[in-house]
């Protein structure tokens, strides 16, 4: 499989000499800016595809029952697997992990998971005996950069999306109850994490949000900070060039404000399709005949 080709000579010297005297980008976006995002949500419920500019990513959530870990009993699993394929980008092959979907691997895990953005602790069906396992997976259907923030809101939003059947217990017998019989259940989520990359240039001069894969292969560092509405949540510096504190403390702010605006924007699209969910659901009961419950 060919690799991806490295940026060229010339166009590195553009990108950085434009970024150092007039702190112009390619697409003309002010440093602090992110690319056009759009979030979708599939027919199925915890189906989510999100575009940051030209990366697209596709979430897909899923949960079956299992037994717990024997070192914690009383909650359930939480999983997320990340698929890099060539279809979004050359740099990218099958069976053969880059440092990229590494990274990737380990930020969303941390983000998420170690971050305790669900409560485990409520996907327990019987403790020590069964439990919901679920499992977020995260395809990368086009790569133009910005991966980790893209992934990280597509998986958030997936979450929020995603119902799973309602359980009855009656001493050790475990009733799963379909959807026609039970309203399924929401995931009990705690906070909403969103991570957001800074990546610097010029001796840290220059700080980019959203960087394009084109700016990527130039950049000196990066700093990916996940927070959520109201702190910062994990740090992550990645790259050789040393990062002045006052600027990462500037950047804690910036992310903050940048994730408490993204969570605004999945809050509005799930609000907007439920909406739709619930106009074509009485639709459904009235073609057969059938008045509305509720």
């Amino acid at each position: 499989m060919p690799r991806a080709i490295d940026i060229s000579n010339v166009e590195k010297t553009f990108i950085l000499e434009a970024l150092a005297t007039s702190h112009l980008r390619l697409d003309g976006r002010p440093s602090d800016q992110f690319r056009d995002v759009t979030l979708s949500f599939g027919a199925q419920l915890g189906t989510v595809t999100i575009s940051i500019g030209k990366t697209r990513v596709n979430v897909q959530i899923s949960a079956e029952v299992t037994k717990p870990s024997e070192e914690r009993k009383f909650d359930g699993i939480f999983t997320v697997t990340t698929e890099l394929s060539p279809i979004a980008s050359p740099a990218f092959e099958i069976g053969r992990p880059n440092e990229q979907e590494v990274i990737l691997s380990r930020i969303l895990e941390k983000a998420i998971r170690r971050s305790r953005a669900i409560d485990t602790e409520s996907l327990c069906i019987v403790a020590g005996q069964k439990c919901w396992s679920v499992r977020a997976d995260v395809h990368v259907l086009d790569f133009d950069g910005g991966l980790i923030d893209a992934c990280c809101m597509a998986t958030m939003a997936a979450l929020y999306h995603f119902r799973r059947p309602d359980v009855s217990v009656d001493g050790e017998r475990v009733t799963i109850h379909t959807m026609a019989e039970r309203v399924p259940v929401p995931l009990s989520i705690l906070h909403s994490p969103i991570c957001v990359t800074f990546s610097f240039f010029g001796d840290g001069s220059v700080t980019l949000l959203d960087a394009t894969a084109k700016e990527e292969q130039v950049r000196e560092a990066e700093l990916i900070i996940t927070a959520n509405d109201f702190e910062v949540c994990q740090v992550a510096k990645h790259g050789g060039r040393s990062i002045d504190p006052a600027l990462v403390m500037k950047s804690f702010q910036v992310a903050v404000g940048k994730a408490r605006e993204m969570n605004k924007l999945i809050r509005m699209r799930l609000a907007e399709d439920a909406s739709a969910r619930g106009v074509q659901e009485l639709s459904a009961e009235n073609d057969r005949g059938e008045p509305p419950v509720g």
